[in-house]
């Protein structure tokens, strides 16, 4: 089975399909159909699969003329049937794994997903799970279903490997072609199958020893990073508490050559992955008996920030003789991060919620989000952040955009709290620094 999985590798006539067509699923789906191999796109969601069937792209980072064409061509197509697999080679499970308000995973998602692959699962099929999860995922609930429904052997008949999505919204220059590609597979037969498939299509692939450490990959990049921001943020707060500017601190720090890696502050953790990741870990852990303490106190730290902030704000509003309550405060950004649209988990939403709570009118500004929801109080629509700034009694800095225009807004301004250093260059008492 595996050679002849690897022959249609070569000669390109592999059919290979996507399950969940979201930041992940999609621009993977693209990238080898860019390379000559027929993709078909799974998703529930009909609005997903009608907008590729129209060659329009719904994610930032796949622009509609990529996308377009592949449809055109024939090489990408998008259903939400799962029958479809009957006729595929290989399976990407790219389904979204949240986590429930408790901190435990929610693995409801990747569940639905195996069971309908379970049904249509045939001889020779290479099945690759990239939701991020916790390590043991893929040999304890994934194998199990296939093979109990299949009667099917991994590693004979069939082949299972998990491999991490890297994906960086926004980032120019690393995207799904040219990021490593770690994979790891149930059997080493698996591994081989694993790594020959995305040996077709991406620059680099690195062949890990097992599924639980390509899981365990994912889960130390996001937490390394989690728990370093959380450690710049405990160190913003007690800078703030010692009148020394963290900005200042952290850019002579990084003059050293060997040692240390800048990482910076901020009003919280946003997106699908950094405030999310290290919870399966730690969850996991807990099973073990053994307790994952730099992960908690990190994610304490880092779910402190929308309050840290929202004291800033109400402390720099008393000292221009201004209560919190009744005062407009404008936010400028909602995204997660700089340049995207995605606002998942993004700790601007819990500011604007945190200060609506305290009686601050809140409006906001954001080129790629024309809409949020608020969960307590429902829709906002974005305002023109240079009306906004000349008519508030603060403007918030919580995401900063390149495409704002921050001399005009400090111009306006009458008050500022800059939670990313994005007003450095100037030097104004309307300006307050995180």
């Amino acid at each position: 089975m595996l050679e002849q999985l690897k022959k249609k590798f070569q000669d390109r006539t592999v059919q290979a399909g996507v399950v969940g067509l979201g930041y992940v699923g999609l621009p993977l789906a693209v990238e080898f159909a860019k390379e000559g191999i027929h993709v078909t796109g799974i998703d529930l969601d009909s609005r997903k699969t009608e907008a590729i069937g129209a060659g329009r792209s719904y994610i930032q980072d796949v622009a509609t003329e990529s996308l377009a064409p592949l449809v055109a061509s024939g090489m990408l197509r998008a259903t939400t049937d799962f029958s479809i697999i009957r006729e595929l080679d290989t399976i990407n499970i790219c389904v979204p794994t949240p986590l429930r308000k408790t901190k435990d995973p929610d693995m409801s998602f990747i569940d639905a997903a195996s069971r309908e692959i379970a049904k249509h699962l045939h001889p020779g099929m290479l099945i690759i799970l990239e939701s991020t999860t916790y390590p043991g995922t893929t040999d304890e609930m994934l194998l199990p279903i296939l093979e109990d429904a299949s009667g099917l052997k991994v590693g004979v008949d069939f082949f299972v490997c998990f491999s991490p999505e890297r994906v960086d919204p926004g980032n120019p220059n690393f995207h799904t072609k040219n990021i490593p590609k770690v994979v790891g597979g149930i059997t080493p037969a698996c591994t081989e199958a694993g790594a020959a498939f995305y040996g077709m299509a991406l620059d680099t692939v690195v062949p890990v020893g097992s599924t639980r450490v390509a899981e365990m990959v994912k889960l130390l990049e996001n937490t390394f990073r989690m728990i370093n921001i959380g450690l710049v943020n405990e160190l913003a707060i007690m800078c703030d508490r010692m009148g020394i500017n963290v900005w200042e601190v952290i850019d002579a720090a990084k003059t050293k050559p060997f040692g240390f890696m800048a990482f910076y502050p901020g009003p919280g953790l946003g997106g699908h992955c950094i405030p999310v990741d290290p919870y399966y870990l730690s969850w996991k852990t807990k099973q073990a008996g053994i307790e994952a303490r730099f992960i908690e106190l990190a994610g304490y730290i880092n779910g402190q920030m929308p309050h840290f902030v929202v004291d800033k704000i109400q402390n720099a509003l008393n000292d221009h003789t201004k209560p919190l309550k009744g005062s407009h405060v404008h936010i400028l950004g909602v995204a997660y991060k700089r340049d995207i649209d995605d606002v998942r988990e993004s700790p601007a939403l819990d500011i604007i919620h945190l200060l609506q709570a305290r009686g601050a009118r809140v409006t906001y500004s954001d080129p790629y989000v024309k809409k949020c929801r608020i969960e307590s109080t429902g829709e906002l629509t974005a305002q023109d952040p240079l009306e906004m700034a000349a008519t508030s009694d603060c403007v918030v800095c919580v995401t900063d955009h390149v495409v704002f225009d921050y001399a005009a807004v400090l111009e306006k301004a009458i008050l500022i709290v800059d939670t990313r250093n994005a007003f450095k260059k100037f030097t104004s008492s309307k300006v307050v620094a995180l």
